[in-house]
């Protein structure tokens, strides 16, 4: 896998855009066109679940060398052996954790294991930083339906995070070809997109259209 820090394109397996799809075979989709990460996002369904699709996914992942983020359950991305697991602010900060070393998942596989947060202000970026996170994520840009009711962090955010955010970061929310570029002129070099790839009518080569634009 690479460093994070060379890492450009961050895609998703998010169940509420799969209509009918196998998981694995939009994870092959998304490697194929040039994922470096791919998060496996399954709101609302139960952990063992989340574990079977996590081990089904694994194994395309690590032969890609692509890093598999699972979002929300980091005992599951122990479990399965996932390099990276994802959280938000709810989930670690309002939980009571102030450093990802207190994770009991971490602390069981601290090799093995680390955690990206979810920031939506200067001070919570800050606070990420702080705390441990191999990566922070700068949104919602632009307004999601992936985050319904949650307010743009607009671009000013993602031109303050180029100026004084020191871990790799990503920008994410409503980004689209037609917006990256305004992204992109902010200072971002790293990109979250759910729902511009997973609706797209062929994943791999929407992969690939914002991995020319990145490159």
């Amino acid at each position: 896998m690479r460093p994070l820090a060379d890492c450009r394109l961050y895609t998703f397996v998010d169940t509420a855009y799969l209509r009918g799809r196998d998981p694995v075979e939009v994870a092959r989709q998304l490697c194929e066109g040039g994922a470096d990460l791919v998060q496996l996002r399954a709101k609302d369904r139960p952990a063992a679940e989340v574990q079977r699709l996590a081990e089904r996914l694994l194994p395309v992942t690590r032969a890609a060398g692509v890093w598999l983020v699972i979002n929300d359950h980091p005992d599951v991305a122990r479990q399965v052996g996932a390099p990276l697991c994802h959280l938000g602010q709810e989930d670690f900060f309002d939980a009571g954790w102030t450093h990802v070393s207190q994770l009991p998942a971490v602390a069981a596989a601290p090799d093995r294991l680390q955690v990206g947060l979810s920031t939506h202000a200067p001070a919570q970026a800050d606070r990420a930083v702080a705390a441990g996170a191999a990566y922070v994520a700068i949104g919602p840009v632009f307004a999601t339906p992936t985050k319904p009711g949650r307010p743009p962090v607009t671009l000013e955010y993602v031109r303050w995070a180029a100026a004084h955010v020191r871990v790799p970061w990503f920008a994410i929310g409503g980004i689209t070809l037609d917006n990256l570029d305004s992204v992109l002129a902010a200072g971002a070099r790293r990109v979250c997109v759910v729902s511009a790839i997973l609706n797209a009518p062929d994943v791999a080569e929407a992969c690939r259209a914002f991995r020319r634009r990145l490159a």
